[in-house]
């Protein structure tokens, strides 16, 4: 059977960062508090004028050029993010636009936190039916445009940027079969929504259903992909805080992989925060060729979607 694989990554973060002393000149919160609570020390914020679809294209560029890939060898753009406010074009037809992608078919998918393994699923599926060859998939979000500065509880959280991946027809699949799902009758407990909209979240709610529920999936991921917890070279989970990240990467019992920790540096940034974080770890050298790694989005709607990639 004919796969996928992914051919490189690159990612984006916005210059301006804050921190978190200077979130405590905003909002009744401290450093300390912060570290505590969420393991976040900085996250990045993009400028007004700077869009979402700004944020991807520059990854997108990046990826492209890691690759050793032109605009016009792409024919298919998925772009996952839930803080898009333009609906037509739509954020891929932007970022298309941006590179010079000629043909290429285009779609947005919004499924929050899990919405770039849910796009490098379909990715995947889509290529593997002969619909495409080559596809770009980026995740993003400009989640600072959405926070309210007044909620201690969320404003600690969110930041902005990109991670981007050219995913290309391969003879093996090096990208394993995707477990994805939901628990709908509480996705109630992330939301963006209101006038203006607003992120909100009963995070007690998550936490518990995060760390009870999700490492359970993930080795179910791993059983679908053909690797044992302990040969993982790499697990990158969404970036939410290090209270959800360590409690599931131990209960998986990935004892010999890397376990990425960008949420530190980086804060949640929703649909970027898997490629941002897998993006920065290629980057480093960390992950040898070759090697199996656990992609694991979730979050919002209370979905999750996870697979075993190679590393390129």
């Amino acid at each position: 059977m004919n796969g996928s694989r992914l051919v490189a990554t690159g990612h984006y973060q916005p210059a301006k960062v804050l921190t978190n002393d200077e979130l405590a000149a905003m909002v009744n919160t401290s450093d300390e508090w912060i570290t505590q609570r969420v393991g976040i020390r900085t996250r990045h914020v993009a400028e007004s004028d700077e869009s979402v679809a700004d944020l991807a294209g520059h990854a997108a560029a990046k990826a492209l050029a890691a690759g050793g890939l032109n605009a016009s060898d792409i024919d298919l753009v998925l772009i996952a993010t839930c803080t898009q406010t333009e609906r037509a074009p739509n954020v891929a037809s932007r970022v298309a636009a941006k590179l010079g992608v000629p043909t290429a078919a285009l779609m947005d998918i919004g499924v929050s936190c899990s919405g770039f393994t849910h796009a490098l699923a379909v990715a995947d599926h889509t290529i593997r039916a002969g619909a495409a060859t080559n596809a770009l998939v980026v995740g993003v979000d400009k989640m600072t445009a959405i926070t309210d500065w007044t909620d201690r509880t969320t404003c600690v959280l969110t930041g902005d940027g990109a991670g981007a991946a050219v995913i290309s027809a391969s003879p093996e699949a090096e990208i394993g079969p995707v477990l994805w799902g939901s628990a709908p009758e509480l996705g109630h407990a992330v939301r963006i929504e209101g006038t203006p909209t607003r992120f909100a979240q009963d995070g007690q709610t998550v936490y518990r259903w995060a760390t009870t529920r999700l490492p359970d999936i993930a080795r179910q991921v791993c059983e679908r992909g053909g690797v044992r917890p302990d040969e993982l070279a790499a697990v990158v989970l969404h970036q939410a805080n290090l209270r959800i990240i360590e409690p599931i990467a131990k209960k998986l019992g990935a004892v010999n992989a890397i376990i990425a920790r960008d949420v530190v540096d980086s804060g949640n940034t929703s649909a970027a925060s898997v490629p941002l974080a897998l993006s920065k770890l290629l980057e480093r050298g960390e992950v040898r060729k070759g090697a199996p790694m656990l992609l694991f989005g979730f979050g919002g709607n209370l979905s999750y979607a996870g697979m075993i990639v190679r590393c390129p």
